[in-house]
């Protein structure tokens, strides 16, 4: 478990930051972005669920996948060396895809099929779900480069799970918006 007694350290004074299984990468490294985007995610959702009043249901759904993002953060910070390490790492599992995929199937259920783009907007709550699915777009695509980057290993289904929460953030978006009767629709060539 994880044991924060003293917040700054100074080790990352010169550019550096210590991966979970010890060694140090540069601040800017593709394995520090991916996670750190996934982070931003996080934050993104927080925002959100300042704004889930009236929808419990959601709101329990995004605290889980808050903790979620924590492990697919430990997940990215803990490199796949093939070595053996003296504890067991954290890592994303297909149980957690499955359970998104549950939830995109009950928010859906609600939601009227869509006849157009959604626009990124409505109300709060849903403005930031539409934030937080961009945020998490740009950490799943940073995740594929560094998957494909020569020795470095992202697991399949962490790729999975950042690819499912992002479709996970759209529907509950539409859901946030009054099951998607306030969602705002994208007209083609309105402003020509």
């Amino acid at each position: 478990m994880v044991k924060l007694n003293k917040i700054y350290t100074r080790t990352g004074d010169k550019g550096t930051t210590a991966l979970v299984s010890g060694p140090r990468r540069l601040k800017h490294d593709l394995r520090v972005e991916a996670y750190g985007t996934v982070d931003e995610t996080n934050s993104a959702i927080g925002i959100v669920r300042l704004h889930t009043n009236g929808l419990e249901k959601l709101d329990a759904m995004l605290f889980r996948i808050q903790n979620d993002l924590f492990d697919l953060g430990a997940d990215l910070a803990t490199p796949d060396s093939g070595e053996s390490l003296s504890y067991e790492p954290l890592r994303i599992v297909e149980s957690q895809v499955t359970r998104l995929e549950n939830e995109i199937d009950e928010l859906n259920a609600t939601l009227e099929p869509l006849t157009s783009f959604v626009l990124p907007g409505g109300n709060a709550a849903a403005a930031n779900l539409h934030l937080a699915r961009t945020i998490c777009r740009r950490a799943e695509r940073l995740m594929v480069a560094l998957s494909v980057t020569e020795n470095e290993i992202v697991s399949p289904a962490a790729i999975k799970y950042a690819n499912r929460l992002s479709d996970f953030l759209f529907v509950a978006a539409r859901f946030a918006n009054d099951t998607g009767k306030a969602d705002i629709l994208w007209v083609p060539g309105k402003n020509r």
